[in-house]
């Protein structure tokens, strides 16, 4: 408190998060938790060069990380891969999620009316799946009864320096096989496919 008995005021600008990756035809989504300091300076998901997002869609997908970011988000969003973030707007210093502050979350509900055949969600690691579960909970539109809200995937940012490439794309396979079953209509397999990630 200051002599005012006011608490002390936060300096740090309020910022604003990036607009969603999302064709009509979505049928998964990925969450982070709010872009990077370089990813908001550059209006680019994961424009960290040391975030292996883009590297882990190129081995899944075959899109090539070398491709311009619009190219990249198009050919994404027309295999069904929608990507944003769970936070809007926050107070930070610097990237790291733990200085986040003041967090605003994206609108949820107006965007599952806008993308209703979103079967399943995955977070890009511990806080994506933290901030959502604790402030939005809503399970994808398109999912069963009884479904988890969402599936956490290794982080692909830099500070998620423990496990390889080779084992954050091998965990994150399941983005890649959800889709393909989505979009061929869910079978008997669906709930296994989803629970054994």
């Amino acid at each position: 408190m200051n002599a005012d008995n006011k608490p002390p005021r936060d300096d740090r600008a309020r910022l604003t998060g990036l607009p969603p990756i999302a064709g009509d035809d979505a049928r998964v989504l990925i969450l982070g938790s709010f872009p990077s300091a370089a990813s908001l300076r550059a209006g680019e998901y994961y424009a960290h060069p040391r975030n292996q997002f883009w590297a882990v869609v190129e081995a899944l997908f075959g899109i090539a990380r070398g491709d311009g970011y619009a190219r990249r988000c198009g050919r994404l969003a027309a295999r069904g891969v929608a990507v944003w973030d769970v936070i809007g707007g926050c107070r930070r210093r610097g990237s790291l999620d733990a200085a986040i502050r003041d967090a605003e979350v994206n609108d949820f509900a107006a965007f599952y009316r806008r993308h209703p055949r979103i079967a399943a969600v995955f977070f890009n690691g511990a806080e994506a799946e933290k901030q959502y579960q604790r402030q939005v909970g809503l399970p994808p539109p398109a999912g069963e009864p009884g479904d988890a809200a969402g599936i956490r995937l290794p982080s692909t940012s830099p500070a998620n320096a423990g496990m390889s490439l080779a084992g954050k794309i091998e965990k994150w396979r399941v983005v890649q096989t959800t889709v393909e079953a989505a979009r061929r209509g869910w079978s008997s397999r669906r709930r296994t496919l989803i629970r054994n990630s």
